[in-house]
């Protein structure tokens, strides 16, 4: 039986799952193989604006313009995340992953690619995955797998995207956005 990958998709943090970076994350999985699985957390601001970090990319950037924390591995490294309308060949800079979701390079000057974009987050960091660790959390029930929608990496209310997608769910998992900060309380 063949794994069944997650490219593309959502990783839906479980309420049991602590943690600051992954308490209640919203996942958007990168790429997704046997040799392992990179993704980006999207709900997760932190308060540097862009500029401070990577100046030019501020005006580029979807609101709110401060970098997120993709996860905890790399910190100190950026990664811009872009839609780019359209089926056409991906722009100069752009490196399309699955469908309108790509990666800017964020050495091309903004103003080769700024007007090719529809939407651009930049994350400090991302989150990864060794060969089949991704697999034995899932099954392990750390996290709910579901279908992105674009909007969901560029969210303005990442504060409210974990309730938010589960709450489309159209099975019992939608309920699941009604659980309370603190489990114990349930």
């Amino acid at each position: 039986m063949s794994p069944s990958f997650h490219t593309g998709r959502l990783l839906v943090a479980t309420p049991s799952v602590e943690g600051d970076v992954f308490r209640r994350s919203v996942i958007l999985v990168l790429h997704h193989s046997d040799d392992g699985a990179q993704g980006v957390v999207l709900n997760k601001p932190l308060t540097a604006p862009v500029d401070s970090v990577l100046p030019g990319w501020q005006r580029v950037v979807t609101a709110p313009p401060v970098l997120f924390q993709g996860g905890p591995v790399a910190t100190s490294s950026a990664l811009g995340l872009v839609t780019v309308p359209g089926d056409e060949s991906e722009p100069m800079g752009v490196q399309r992953l699955f469908g309108s979701i790509g990666l800017v390079d964020l050495d091309v000057p903004t103003p080769v690619v700024a007007a090719e974009l529809a939407g651009m987050r930049i994350f400090a960091g991302y989150a990864g995955w060794s060969g089949g660790q991704l697999e034995m959390e899932i099954r392990r029930g750390d996290w709910y797998v579901v279908d992105a929608e674009v909007r969901d990496a560029f969210t303005s209310d990442p504060a409210g995207l974990w309730r938010a997608v589960l709450r489309r769910q159209r099975d019992s998992l939608a309920f699941v956005a009604s659980f309370p900060d603190d489990p114990a309380m349930n």
